[in-house]
């Protein structure tokens, strides 16, 4: 048995249909049963609640051979409260049911001289320390920024040809796209021959710089796209508008400072196969502009 937490967001969702092609025994966690696709309603077993919640975690586990983990933002919690203080429950409860294997999206960083004061990535890697204490084997994923945060902007890529971070032009790292995070998770669940605490760095193909992205958009949406960077006080003041919690934006603002001082290229890079970000923008972006285009008329 198999338990996916988050099966609907855009790592779960694609992870599910993985593992129901695969014909697993199945147990997902979701809130809102409504939102799981049609299509695997009747193949997999369904938990309702937060698995943030000890009863949920207790009833989801019993029985479970394996666990997806992964922790939805909450904007109103400090990052430790949203990681850690989410994931506690269910570290205890995966010690009392006996689950032997856990894989879980996390964050790059570990090791380098900015993981200390990296905000929400600080948070992430407390959170890996404290599954793998659980007595688990544990495969974090360590992740860096992925291509879907550019559907975010996609009305000012289309309207203005512009897209915004806070890093450096030329600053080089790894960018990946959700699909092949959801592919590392399944191979990992479906052959779970491996033992004891590790991260799994998710790179994708190659290392982009802002600069990069903004060629290869230009070239893929036939029109030019430009990088304008974002002062991190304005992007604090912009999150604030929001009515985010404090202690959540220093946490973003943290992790873009890191990711600025190079956060992201501590991990030996060695070749990775997984989708291009001119495939993604072919297949992905491309049709969002189009489509958010053609709802504005």
């Amino acid at each position: 048995m198999i338990v996916i937490t988050a099966p609907t967001g855009n790592i779960g969702r694609r992870l599910l249909s993985l593992l129901v092609e695969a014909e697993e025994e199945l147990r997902v966690v979701v809130r809102d049963p409504a939102r799981l696709p049609e299509a695997v309603r009747g193949r997999v077993e369904v938990v309702t609640g937060s698995h943030g919640d000890a009863a949920t975690v207790e009833r989801a586990f019993t029985g479970a051979d394996a666990v997806f983990w992964l922790v939805p933002p909450d904007a109103s919690l400090t990052p430790d409260e949203g990681f850690s203080g989410f994931t506690r429950p269910a570290a205890r409860a995966f010690a009392a049911h006996g689950v032997s294997h856990v894989v879980g999206v996390s964050a790059l960083g570990r090791g380098t001289p900015q993981a200390a004061q990296a905000g929400l990535v600080t948070a992430s890697l407390t959170m890996d320390d404290l599954i793998g204490d659980s007595g688990v084997a544990y495969r974090a994923l360590a992740c860096p920024s992925f291509f879907e945060n550019l559907l975010e902007e996609a009305d000012s890529i289309r309207e203005h040809g512009v897209f915004t971070d806070t890093v450096a032009a030329d600053r080089r790292a790894p960018m990946v796209a959700v699909a092949d995070i959801a592919a590392t998770a399944a191979g990992l669940l479906l052959d779970r021959s491996w033992t004891g605490v590790g991260s799994v760095p998710v790179l994708g193909p190659q290392d982009l710089s802002p600069n990069d992205l903004a060629r290869i958009m230009t070239e893929e949406l036939g029109r030019p796209v430009r990088y304008q960077r974002q002062p991190l006080d304005e992007l604090r003041s912009t999150l604030l508008g929001y009515g985010l919690s404090e202690a959540f934006v220093e946490g973003v603002v943290d992790m873009k400072r890191a990711k600025d001082q190079g956060l992201d290229a501590g991990v030996h890079r060695s070749p990775q196969a997984g989708t291009g970000f001119a495939q993604w923008c072919a297949q992905t972006l491309k049709p969002a502009t189009i489509r958010e285009a053609a709802d504005a008329h």
